[in-house]
């Protein structure tokens, strides 16, 4: 028995407007909420990092590739993960060809692991990805950022001053800014603050089963690991 109501075409097109009218509320508060993000006072960073990157170490401020603005993806490649956080690499599936566009726009996007940059470099390799990706290893880079105390919408449960998270390091996306030699933070969000960039997540929400979690465990999996079909029912 089907779990869904049936309409005729009228009937659906009237609950589909109903459903644009918040659906265009959302995209109003969506835009505020954007507003009072650009809003946030920035924080100076007085720390220094060096990066590991393909075309040698690197300084913070030279990650900025001579932009004004930065987007950093926290990718769970390290210590706590070898093999590889399966959420970060699926998200980082649907970030493909966004770097291009955003360093057209003042913005320069990359991912930072605390694995080796040998590591992060095998990895990138099997996924075929062409995002810049640059090694954090041996700095406190990504506890510093990827990892806030509690308060935040984003931090170790119950407080605790530790960089995992059930054995896992924590996914997320910090924002930089430049300003007159000197790096600010402006913005950061962590795991359901995250998934709002992922398209699949967004197409799934409009599909008619959703995400449907309970019935697909185990999904989603890193794209090399799939059956070579993807299986249907």
């Amino acid at each position: 028995m089907a779990s869904h109501t049936t309409a005729t075409r009228d009937e659906w097109f009237a609950a589909r407007k109903a459903l644009l009218e918040e659906e265009k509320e959302l995209t109003r508060r969506s835009d505020e909420l954007a507003h009072r993000r650009r809003e946030l006072p920035w924080v100076r960073v007085d720390k220094e990092y060096v990066f590991q990157t393909n075309d040698g170490p690197k300084t913070f401020e030279e990650l900025f590739d001579g932009r004004s603005q930065l987007i950093v993806y926290h990718f769970m490649l390290g210590p706590n993960t070898p093999d590889g956080c399966p959420g970060c690499t699926f998200a980082t599936d649907g970030f493909q060809g966004a770097a291009l566009h955003l360093a057209h726009h003042d913005v320069t996007f990359l991912m930072v692991s605390r694995a080796s940059l040998d590591e992060v470099n095998d990895f990138k390799r099997r996924m075929g990805w062409r995002i810049p990706w640059v090694s954090a290893e041996g700095t406190d880079f990504n506890l510093d950022f990827s990892l806030l105390d509690e308060g935040y919408n984003f931090g170790s449960p119950g407080g605790t001053e530790v960089d995992v998270v059930d054995g896992m390091e924590l996914m997320a996306l910090s924002v930089f800014a430049l300003e007159d030699g000197v790096v600010y933070h402006t913005y950061s969000a962590f795991d359901r603050g995250t998934d709002v960039l992922n398209p699949s997540w967004q197409l799934l929400d409009r599909a008619p089963r959703g995400r449907d979690e309970a019935k697909h465990s185990g999904w989603p999996r890193r794209s090399d690991e799939y059956e070579t079909e993807p299986v249907a029912g």
